[in-house]
């Protein structure tokens, strides 16, 4: 099978700091990758890539066949990208600002109007499609920004901590449907710090720490290959090391500590 993404030596800087330090990755149609790491690592940075928001990156990115660089447009119009901060247009009820998604994917009234209310009933939203999102929880306006990266039914679909803000009952809703769209051969980049999430819903998982992949496969490899028993582990030993050990107890001891006698 032919990888629908395909990156090779893809490597990023800001200033002298390098952030990617010779990415290779081949994503195929159907799969769902989990793409973890601690903060720094380059997560962000090689999702903005994708989404084709950042464009003076070396090596080369290849989706569908077609060069990033070459085919921003395009290749955008085949992603949906669904970033970790609800950052809308507040003024904007959930209706207009989905109207203004389907009008940039040159969708049709009547479909866009058919998955705002289909979309927005799932969410349990569909009493709040016409209120200002001014006035929403961090949650609902991080349904909405799902539905939104949905809208144009796109082939490969972006998540960057999409679950942040969300309850625990839609939290379930976005787990079953990302295992659903997946069968359905959607292609999905699911970025996240939730490890048991990451775990169940990844075909493939990839850890990525100070800019360069350090595992790469299925959880069951890497069950095998780093003889730990959940991702979790396999995180905190491949990504901090000993620096984890104690940490607890330091807190806890920085935190029973008496204060000295006042000198007022």
């Amino acid at each position: 099978m032919t990888p629908i993404i395909s990156i090779r030596n893809l490597r990023k800087s800001y200033g002298p700091k390098e952030v990617l330090k010779g990415i290779d990755l081949d994503i195929y149609p159907g799969q769902v990758i989990g793409y973890i790491g601690p903060n720094g690592a380059g997560k962000s940075t090689t999702v903005k890539i994708l989404c084709g928001l950042i464009s003076d990156y070396e090596g080369t990115v290849t989706i569908k066949g077609m060069d990033l660089k070459q085919d921003t447009l395009r290749i955008k119009s085949i992603i949906g990208y669904v970033p970790e901060l609800a950052e809308l247009y507040d003024v904007l009820t959930p209706s207009e600002f989905l109207h203004f998604i389907g009008a940039l994917y040159n969708m049709t009234p009547d479909v866009t109007n058919d998955r705002i209310e289909k979309f927005l009933t799932a969410f349990g939203l569909k009493s709040n499609i016409h209120q200002r999102m001014d006035t929403f929880s961090k949650g609902m306006k991080q349904k909405v920004l799902i539905a939104s990266g949905l809208m144009h039914n796109p082939e490969i679909i972006i998540l960057d901590e999409p679950l942040s803000g969300l309850d625990a009952n839609s939290v379930i809703i976005i787990k079953d449907l990302i295992q659903r769209l997946a069968k359905e051969g959607k292609t999905i980049f699911y970025c996240s710090h939730m490890m048991d999430i990451v775990e169940k819903v990844s075909e493939k998982i990839v850890l990525i720490d100070n800019g360069a992949i350090v595992a790469n496969g299925s959880f069951a490899e890497l069950k095998v290959q780093l003889g730990e028993s959940s991702l979790e582990q396999m995180f905190a030993n491949l990504t901090a090391g000993h620096t984890l050990t104690g940490a607890a107890d330091d807190i806890m001891d920085a935190m029973h500590t008496q204060s000295g006698p006042s000198h007022e």
